[in-house]
């Protein structure tokens, strides 16, 4: 899809805070975070709906890797995941690490957005990378 913003991001001709990629699937922080760490994870392949993804197991999978690598680096136990996909038109599962006194009930409220300045961003960003390179090498 040449107009889809994520197609645009897994193409390189987007920048985006990313934070994880394989041959099958992107992550990267959301530019309108919920919460310091909040990201996407998205199959590289465009597909509407999350439920639309072949290999939907290994997605999971990914998923699943990406919220705990969230755990640790966030430093909090609490980490929710949101379908949803109304906003663009690409498969993607939010991943939201959850804090104490956030601004959140229950589940988290979609008006709630972070301002969290650009340095900081890249600086959440190299951090969860880096999250990862020390859970693969332990």
């Amino acid at each position: 899809m040449q107009d889809c913003i994520f197609c645009k991001i897994v193409r390189k001709e987007l920048p985006s805070y990313l934070i994880f990629e394989d041959e099958n699937f992107i992550a990267f922080l959301d530019i309108r975070p919920l919460n310091p760490g909040h990201t996407l994870v998205s199959p590289k392949k465009h597909h509407r709906w999350v439920w639309d993804v072949p290999e939907a197991g290994r997605y999971f999978e990914t998923v699943r890797m990406i919220a705990k690598t969230l755990q640790k680096t966030m430093n909090t136990e609490w980490v929710v995941a949101d379908i949803g996909g109304m906003g663009v038109p690409h498969a993607h599962v939010h991943v939201v690490p959850r804090f104490p006194g956030d601004g959140h009930a229950e589940f988290v409220n979609a008006q709630n957005v972070k301002d969290i300045p650009t340095e900081e961003m890249k600086r959440i960003a190299e951090e969860i990378r880096k999250g990862f390179h020390r859970a693969n090498s332990e």
